[in-house]
């Protein structure tokens, strides 16, 4: 929903390629990670520990955390201002009964009982009503801009390149397909984990086609006009738009869990060590109200990043993942697995791209907030 006003961001032909690298070099870096798991065993932690110390893997579970709240919060955000835009449209009159601060709220409610599920297997069939939603989104998408572009053609506006704000093209792209984090886990829980990398590639392959073309499609349509959230240009008026809309919210919603769990693991973890709740009452219940005190963080964040969604996109993933997928993997399989002359420059190479990514993607992102 946020990757057209990103094409805005880059312009059409830069923000594609921009897309297919990213997806591309992903895609190596999870290579490098799952190559890591065959001869140490664990998780990315674990990993990180056993090749680089402990210090390297409390480095791996911050950037996780960080990535994972920054999602959250970047859903809290899109749900609120989508509701919003739903509200406005259904309603008589044209305003909407709720602020975004009061649909933030809303929202915290009905995900605190969610945050205190401690086995993600039972958010499965949450995430299967998102992907449910979801595609009947993507599936309007598609005919409107298809229909839209046959007979009006692409918007006057629309650029190649922008020289002005491609930067943040690049930290939502990155921030798109982060997802190093849950890849580990992923995998674990398969039973046939052998079978996981050739479904991970088919599956970056799709998922890759549908966010370009998205992408690219809706800025075709829209140009310059593009908004934060691409379902508001569409037709306020038609009771379809209306109800993708609310699917889209509900998607992002049910989803939200499944993104917060592995920082409430990690930060679990930190806080209260091998202390289990299945035995003790008490230590649940203490459990639960950091949870539930961790999504009202989140909250008290999605509120000051309104309005601003996709600099906010932008630089979560410019901080935490960037050095996620690029730096930390290629760093292990140097220091772990790699033997060869080539296989180590490539892991070198990558870990420079990485920095050097981090940290000017950063600056330009943090200067587009401000101006």
């Amino acid at each position: 929903m946020f990757l057209p006003k990103a094409f805005n961001n880059g312009g059409l032909l830069f923000s594609s390629l921009a897309m297919l690298g990213v997806s591309a070099i992903s895609m190596v870096a999870f290579h490098l990670l799952l190559q890591c798991k065959r001869q140490y065993g664990g998780g990315y932690g674990e990993i990180g520990q056993a090749i680089a110390g402990d210090r390297f893997r409390s480095l791996i579970l911050w950037s996780i955390t960080l990535s994972q709240l920054g999602f959250v919060c970047a859903g809290i955000v899109f749900v609120a201002e989508n509701m919003m835009t739903f509200l406005e449209a259904v309603t008589p009159g044209g305003g909407s009964p709720l602020s975004s601060v009061s649909l933030i709220l809303i929202q915290l409610v009905l995900l605190v009982p969610l945050a205190w599920i401690r086995n993600i297997s039972k958010l499965g069939p949450a995430a299967l009503i998102a992907d449910a939603c979801i595609l009947v989104g993507v599936t309007y998408i598609y005919s409107y801009d298809f229909s839209a572009l046959a007979s009006h053609g692409m918007h006057e506006s629309v650029v190649f390149f922008n020289p002005d704000k491609y930067t943040l093209m690049i930290g939502s792209a990155i921030f798109t397909f982060e997802g190093i984090g849950l890849i580990l886990p992923i995998q674990s829980s398969m039973a046939q984990p052998e079978k996981f990398e050739w479904l991970l590639s088919a599956v970056m392959l799709l998922i890759t086609v549908i966010f370009t073309s998205v992408g690219a499609l809706c800025y075709a349509t829209f140009g310059e006009l593009t908004q934060i959230e691409i379902i508001n240009n569409f037709p306020q008026e038609s009771k379809l738009v209306n109800a993708v809309q609310f699917l889209y919210s509900v998607a992002v919603l049910v989803g939200t869990p499944v993104q917060l769990f592995p920082a409430l693991r990690i930060l679990e973890g930190k806080v209260f060590g091998q202390h289990s709740g299945k035995k003790s009452l008490r230590t649940k219940w203490i459990k639960n109200a950091f949870r539930m005190a961790l999504v009202g963080v989140c909250g008290v964040v999605a509120v000051a990043g309104t309005g601003n969604l996709d600099k906010f996109v932008a630089l979560i993933g410019s901080v935490a993942c960037i050095p996620l997928v690029y730096v930390y993997p290629a760093y292990l399989h140097y220091k772990g697995i790699a033997t060869g002359r080539w296989t180590k420059i490539g892991d070198i190479a990558m870990i420079v791209l990485g920095i050097v990514g981090m940290f000017y993607t950063t600056a330009v992102t943090v200067i587009y907030s401000f101006m």
